[in-house]
């Protein structure tokens, strides 16, 4: 499928410098570079959408922990591993 695409000046400059110092092939694969990163972003953008979507429910449905607690429980965790590392 081809396509045309007006990118402006500025950015179909800098395509044409990319494709002239050799880091691509041709205008079309630093576009191709370019919406494979635009996807990977956005696939990025909905797996962290759907993991504060399931945290809020979680908080909702009230499962939940004390902050206090939590804190507690790492610093011994962490303490514990400083004390172990710094005597062998």
């Amino acid at each position: 499928m081809a396509s045309s695409v007006d990118l402006g000046n500025q950015l179909d400059s800098f395509v044409k410098k990319l494709v002239k110092a050799g880091r691509y092939g041709s205008r079309s694969e630093v576009l191709r570079e370019g919406v494979r990163l635009i996807h990977e972003r956005e696939t990025h953008l909905a797996a962290l959408d759907a993991s504060i979507m399931r945290g809020v429910a979680d908080a909702e449905a009230g499962r939940v922990h004390d902050i206090d607690a939590i804190a507690s429980r790492l610093d011994a965790k962490y303490a514990a591993m400083s004390d172990k590392h710094g005597n062998q």
